[in-house]
């Protein structure tokens, strides 16, 4: 009776069959490290060019605010000669225009029939409240004669003389409500006799602001 004994042969086989099911386990975990591997690779490629792309936009914004600001000097010193030129035109309209408006408003101040230039609505708040700060309309402005102007960096001097104090009150009243003029005031007066008139004259001074 022959006897054949199997069971080296079936451990060999099991551990052959154990051996390749390692060696496919190790072969799919380096294809699944490999995939992960790409795919990790394709993303961060993808952020690189993101950022290389966000580089060239920033430094596209750069040389855009250098070119922006490279003629900032030139470009400055235009704009203080332009603003200088302004100041100057507008410095020499005002002393051509603003003397002769105040001299046409002193002149309507002094003509019978007329009055300062002020605003309605204030003189009839003064005529109610305080009926002796409105000018008189009906002084006779022939009683007062102005014989010297000067003006000064918009300080306003005047002399005259006039029949009166009433009359250089008067004077100094209106100058008071004109829109022309501000901080009227009167200086100290004489009397004086009048060789021309005969009269006796009270001469007098006065101070004020241009306003224009």
């Amino acid at each position: 009776m022959i006897r054949i004994n199997l069971l080296p042969q079936k451990r060999r086989a099991q551990q052959s069959e154990g051996g390749q099911l390692w060696a496919v386990i190790i072969v799919l975990i380096v294809a699944l490290e490999a995939v992960v591997f790409f795919f990790y690779h394709g993303s961060k490629k993808e952020e690189l060019v993101v950022e290389r792309r966000k580089n060239a936009e920033v430094e596209a914004q750069i040389d855009q605010s250098k070119n922006s600001i490279k003629n900032h000097a030139d470009v400055k010193s235009q704009l203080e000669h332009l603003r200088a030129r302004e100041d100057a035109i507008s410095k020499l309209q005002s002393a051509r225009t603003g003397p002769t408006a105040v001299l046409l408003e002193l002149a309507r101040i002094v003509t019978p029939g007329r009055g300062p230039t002020v605003d309605p609505d204030r003189l009839n708040q003064l005529r109610r409240e305080n009926p002796l700060a409105v000018y008189n309309p009906t002084w006779d402005a022939r009683r007062l004669w102005l014989t010297k102007y000067v003006e000064s960096q918009r300080l306003v001097k005047l002399e005259g003389l006039a029949r009166d104090g009433e009359d250089v009150s008067e004077l100094a009243r209106r100058m008071s409500l004109s829109s022309y003029f501000g901080d009227v005031k009167l200086l100290p007066a004489s009397k004086m006799h009048s060789a021309d008139t005969g009269m006796d004259m009270v001469h007098f001074q006065l101070e004020a602001k241009a306003k224009y």
